[in-house]
């Protein structure tokens, strides 16, 4: 397929063309039909109240967007599994708003999950891993039910790197047994990190209004920088971990992810709240807040931000697209400190020893409640499973990582506790902590990483340097927004926190994005514009 007919799938080409979907048509950009590329929450809320735009409708836009861009098309392959029952929950929520109103901005509004978030309706959560390929849970995740009260549309599921890419050091992220490989929209042959790598690339594309993904460490930030989102990373326990397949419980969170900082403050207020399955939400009570009264377009005023430099440099395009980002937060009225973050490179090693402990303990016990009838109960089964279907499983990377967390021992192990303490002391106190009291910060910035890299089995993930570790680490917050392009491929700035600092963030991305406005479409190129 040639580029031209790329770039009208990417646009929904403005012909009459009729695409079947679930046995209905749909009209794709006839005269007085509704546009959902980039379309936000704001013009989706907006056109169904006015009446030119139902749930159903819109469901039914998306459905044949996905059928047209992620399953033939450029294939992006970003949307792992459909739910079936998505026109006919949408067509009860418009019958609700008919008799009854509005529940909120996220009524009827079609939301994708990342395929580790559990669901209780017809679709697997399966963490793109066939040994859970068919496994239905017996309840929602919090978050979900948190996002069905609020009147979201769960239009279905996303691919991601498998197991949410904690299985090998050399894996290629976007891949996973059961979905395969996600492409990235900006340049097919890139790659759209992960894990959380179907979620960006079907948000970007369009194929809904917005995603949830999950980060342990980078997972949410960097797809998002890749895919030219916005990504939000919470504070971990502001909220629920419930139901999702876990890593590490001192690391994890679900976040949204979104084509506007608007639209992303929406959603992080819909899914924050307390949890008696989750303890550490217990932390977060009187922290959450309605995020969309931050958004501010001149919250940059008056705001005093550290430039970390020592996550500064390795590619020099990137660096002129966040120096070009610098000048517009001065304009704004951003007072900028030079700075440099101590002690990140302390807990690297460590890091990843407390995911490996953490993992082994935490996804045993989510296997017993979330997938009591599928084929495996503890972490062990899932390594025998793997190896027994190798060559579906690993055609490309193997699961070292897997096999050095089940020789782990106990949560009350020295070395676990040790590992933990090492990294809260460096990541927190005397990391972010200490330079933001030190110098009156109201958050720290650089560039979330570089553009996409290219996907290569043989060798991994090349995705160079990143600032994503030291609010993974210290569980604070952390957001990305779209600050240009590299060769056509998007790079993103990071606004990193200290605890519960999310609204403050909120206020300085939401001023960032409006005087830049870097968002842009994809054009479902062949390769990168060198």
């Amino acid at each position: 397929m040639n580029r031209r007919k790329f770039i009208q799938l990417g646009t929904v080409a403005a012909s009459g063309v009729l695409i079947e979907e679930n046995g209905l048509a749909a009209d794709v950009k006839k005269p007085g039909s509704f546009d959902v590329v980039e379309a936000t929450i704001t013009d989706l809320q907006q056109a169904m109240t006015a009446g030119t735009l139902s749930a159903k409708k819109l469901t039914q836009l998306y459905l044949v967007r996905i059928k047209a861009i992620d399953k033939s098309g450029p294939t992006l392959n970003a949307v792992i599994e459909l739910n079936p029952d998505a026109l006919s929950i949408a067509e009860a929520l418009d019958v609700e708003r008919a008799k009854k109103g509005s529940r909120g901005p996220l009524h009827g509004i079609p939301v994708l999950l990342k395929d580790n978030i559990a669901t209780a309706d017809k679709m697997s959560t399966s963490a793109g891993s066939i040994a859970l390929a068919n496994v239905k849970p017996p309840r929602d995740a919090f978050i979900v039910t948190k996002l069905r009260e609020a009147g979201a549309v769960i239009i279905g599921k996303t691919n991601l790197s498998e197991w949410a890419n904690i299985r090998s050091t050399r894996s290629s992220s976007g891949w996973s047994s059961r979905g395969g490989l996600t492409k990235n929209p900006y340049a097919l042959n890139r790659n759209t990190s992960g894990s959380s790598s179907g979620s960006g690339a079907a948000i970007a594309a369009s194929l809904a209004a917005i995603a949830v993904g999950t980060e342990t460490d980078g997972s949410i930030t960097s797809p998002s920088s890749v895919n030219g989102l916005v990504g939000i990373k919470p504070t971990v326990g502001l909220l629920s971990r419930d139901g999702i397949v876990p890593i590490s419980h001192s690391q994890d969170t679900a976040g949204p992810m979104a084509r506007t900082v608007a639209d992303a403050a929406v959603m992080l207020t819909a899914m924050a709240g307390l949890d008696a399955r989750d303890a550490a939400t217990a932390a977060s009570k009187g922290k959450s807040r309605d995020y969309t009264k931050f958004l501010d377009a001149n919250g940059l005023d008056g705001a005093r931000i550290g430039v970390a430099r020592n996550f500064f440099g390795g590619n020099d395009r990137v660096q002129a697209v966040i120096e070009a980002a610098l000048t517009v937060l001065k304009g704004r009225g951003a007072i900028l400190v030079e700075t440099e973050l101590p002690n990140a490179e302390k807990y690297g090693d460590s890091e990843l020893e407390v995911l490996l402990f953490e993992l082994k303990a935490d996804l045993n016990i989510y296997l017993a409640e979330f997938a009591s009838a599928g084929p495996v109960k503890t972490l062990a089964d899932v390594i025998a499973l793997n190896e027994k279907n190798k060559k579906k499983v690993m055609p490309y990377f193997s699961q070292e990582l897997f096999i050095r967390a089940e020789a782990k021992e106990g949560l009350d192990s020295k070395a676990y506790l040790d590992a933990l303490a090492n990294n809260f002391r460096y990541s927190r106190e005397e990391g972010i902590d200490r330079v933001m009291l030190a110098n009156k910060l109201d958050a720290l910035i650089a560039p979330t990483g570089g553009p996409a890299w290219l996907t290569d089995f043989v060798t991994g993930d090349n995705s160079g340097s990143s600032f994503t570790s030291p609010a993974a680490v210290a569980g604070y917050p952390h957001i990305t927004v779209p600050a240009g392009f590299v060769s056509g491929l998007p790079v993103g700035l990071s606004f990193v926190g200290s605890a519960y600092s999310e609204a403050t963030l909120i206020k300085l991305a939401y001023a960032y994005e409006q005087a830049s406005k870097h968002r842009r479409a994809p054009t479902y190129a062949a390769s990168a514009q060198i």
